[in-house]
C-alpha cells in the first residue's frame, strides 16, 4: 500500500512511482546461463576427428 504524505500526485506519477519500486524490487539473474555440466553438456555429443592412415582409427586406444 502507497500512501501520499504530501502534494497530489497524478494517477501516471503514481503509475511510474509504482513500476520503478516493483522494477527496483525484482531479483537480478545473471545474462549467461551458465553452461551444462555431464549428460546435458552438448559438447560431449560432438565426434572428435580421427587420425589419418590406416591405423588411425586405433589411435585413442593404442597407449603411445
Amino acid at each position: 500500500m502507497i500512501k501520499v504524505v504530501r502534494g497530489n500526485p497524478t494517477r501516471e506519477e503514481l503509475a511510474a512511482v509504482v513500476s520503478v519500486l516493483s522494477v527496483a524490487r525484482a531479483p537480478v539473474f545473471p545474462s549467461v546461463p551458465p553452461r551444462p555440466t555431464g549428460w546435458g553438456s552438448r559438447r560431449l555429443l560432438l565426434r572428435t576427428p580421427h587420425a589419418y592412415g590406416m591405423t588411425g582409427w586405433l589411435t585413442p586406444v593404442l597407449p603411445c
